[in-house]
């Protein structure tokens, strides 16, 4: 039996420490305190009831959608549902098979492994993940060349649950894998809104309904952006020591954000700058966009790309990307007449 090693843990480098421990004290522990994706959870729900009354391993998950729509949430939820310890990692950080051996055989029996950014797992890990879902088996290659042999392992009774932003890389054994696929869509402004004040109670913040509208209509329908909006929201109203956070303070906050009414940030605004003043309306390659923001392509069609598509900003072509009327009228600007006739 190798020796085991301690699980690999992964957090954002980026984050503050303030931040990471908010986040876990917003983050909601059931299903029942989860907001929105009724679907997701009447599915969920169903899969936990019947693992528990067979006192078996809930079926594998996983979780696709936009960055920020709950998936790391919903992971842990599983996990307290469950009663189980969650593991986490994800696919960049499982660079060779041996990482994911040592996680695996750290597994117990009920245990959650939660691997988030699951399309940039190496193939390798991949292929020995396969045995692992399926058979709850790790198969291992001892000594190289004609006097190798392989040894298997029996592996715990584990629940994977797997997130992706990118589900169209995701390769079709590692997808067909998963018991249960669930994807997070959008979440409705009301929605937004109960997550907002849920947080702000948490947060022992004393919000008007009003600045929670506001607030809501500027966080693009995403709750990791309304909750972060909220905290930026409670710190000026902290510095200017108001018991009651108006309309007025919250405007304050998001103004120095750089946040509009309508949600738009100074990068997606740059974005549509660039489109309009440099290409006149488009259409226009993703790359040549990306080079005169100065941002990676990746990330304008992950992050970017998404919202204004959906606000009817941005209109995806099969000759580029395009300006809509609707842009030119948020930034203030007259559209070009051929534009004007091409949409």
């Amino acid at each position: 039996m190798p020796k085991k090693h301690p699980p690999i843990k992964v957090t954002a480098a980026n984050d503050l420490p303030e931040d990471r421990m908010l986040d876990r004290t917003l983050r909601p522990r059931s299903l029942k305190e989860y907001v929105g994706q009724k679907k997701v959870k009447e599915g969920l729900q169903i899969g936990l009831t019947a693992a528990k009354k067979r006192k078996e391993a809930l079926e594998h998950v996983l979780l696709h959608g936009a960055p920020g729509m709950g998936k790391t949430t919903l992971a842990h939820i599983i996990g307290h549902e469950l009663g189980a310890p969650v593991r986490v990692t994800t696919g960049p950080a499982l660079r060779r098979a041996g990482d994911l051996a040592a996680i695996l055989t750290n597994l117990e029996n009920g245990d959650v492994l939660f691997i988030d950014e699951m399309h940039r797992m190496n193939p390798t890990v991949e292929e020995l993940l396969y045995a692992a879902m399926e058979e709850f088996a790790l198969d291992l290659i001892l000594g190289q060349g004609p006097s190798a042999r392989t040894l298997r392992l029996d592996l715990p009774h584990f629940t994977l649950v797997g997130a992706t932003t990118r589900m169209s890389l995701l390769t079709a054994p590692l997808r067909d894998r998963f018991g249960m696929a669930y994807r997070l869509d959008s979440y409705t402004l009301g929605d937004i809104e109960a997550i907002i004040e849920r947080s702000a109670k948490l947060l022992n913040m004393h919000l008007a309904p009003d600045a929670a509208s506001l607030i809501a209509a500027r966080s693009r329908l995403t709750p990791r952006v309304a909750n972060r909006l909220l905290k930026r929201v409670r710190d000026v109203a902290e510095v200017a020591n108001d018991p009651l956070v108006s309309v007025d303070r919250a405007i304050e906050a998001l103004e120095m954000l750089d946040i509009d009414e309508r949600g738009l940030d100074e990068t997606d605004r740059k974005i549509l700058a660039v489109i309009m003043d440099q290409f006149r309306g488009g259409p226009v390659g993703l790359s040549a966009v990306a080079a005169s923001v100065g941002e990676e392509t990746d990330t304008i069609e992950e992050v970017y790309e998404p919202f204004l598509i959906q606000g009817g900003f941005l209109a995806r072509t099969p000759r580029g990307r395009i300006a809509t009327p609707a842009a030119y009228e948020h930034l203030k600007r007259p559209a070009p007449k051929e534009q004007q006739a091409m949409m």
